[in-house]
This record gives C-alpha cells, sequence and structure tokens, in this order.
C-alpha cells in the first residue's frame, strides 16, 4: 500500500489546496493572522498522516493520527472563524465543511483499525 491509497490522505491534500488557493486570494490582514494559521493547520493534517503512514509501529501510527485529528478540528475553527468574519463565503465554508466532516469520519475509522492492529 502506498500513501496515495489513503483516502484519508487524498482528502487532507485536497482540503489544504482549497484552503491555499483561498487564502492567496484574501487581503492583507486576513493573509497574515487567520490565512497563516488556517494553512498551517490544513496542512499538517497531510503532514501528520504522511508521517504516521511511514512509521514501523502501529502505535506511533496511531500517535501521528492523533495529531492529524486535533489540526483537523484546528482547521475547522479557522473556517467558521474566516465565515464569521466574512473572508470566505457561506458556500466555501459549506465545501470544506463537508470535507472535513468526511475525512474525520474517515481518519476515526483508520485510528479504529490501527488501534487493533496493535494490540
Amino acid at each position: 500500500m502506498k500513501l496515495d491509497d489513503l483516502e484519508i490522505y487524498r482528502i487532507s491534500m485536497e482540503v489544504g489546496d482549497d484552503i491555499w488557493f483561498s487564502v492567496v486570494e484574501w487581503d492583507n490582514l486576513a493573509k497574515y493572522s487567520i490565512g497563516q494559521q488556517i494553512i498551517r493547520s490544513a496542512d499538517s493534517i497531510a503532514a501528520n498522516i504522511s508521517e504516521g503512514f511511514g512509521r514501523y509501529h502501529f502505535k506511533d501510527r496511531k500517535n501521528f493520527m492523533f495529531y492529524a485529528r486535533g489540526s483537523h478540528s484546528e482547521t475547522k475553527t479557522w473556517l467558521t472563524k474566516a465565515r464569521n468574519r466574512k473572508i470566505i463565503t457561506s458556500e466555501f465554508y459549506e465545501e470544506e465543511i463537508q470535507k472535513l466532516e468526511r475525512l474525520g469520519v474517515k481518519l476515526n475509522n483508520y485510528i479504529k483499525v490501527l488501534d487493533k492492529q496493535s494490540q
């Protein structure tokens, strides 16, 4: 199995790219405050999935999935702040939240699989 075979990785890469291409269009105040934070948190989801995938022990893999789940939650918070402050449209917000909700379920399921494999 390759990293690209993991659906959680593919979804997280898509979300990261969506957010990046949105933020580059924002004005400077938004870009350098919320923008930098949301890019970091969104990119951290895929980065942690990738790092966990490269670990040998299931327990290590699971820990990195927990980090990815934390970044996942943080990204949802930054999206909410961006919507509330009228930086992004409600449509963009809804599209990304739907992807993140789907990702969250799949990430939790993957953590459960890793948990069973580590026992």
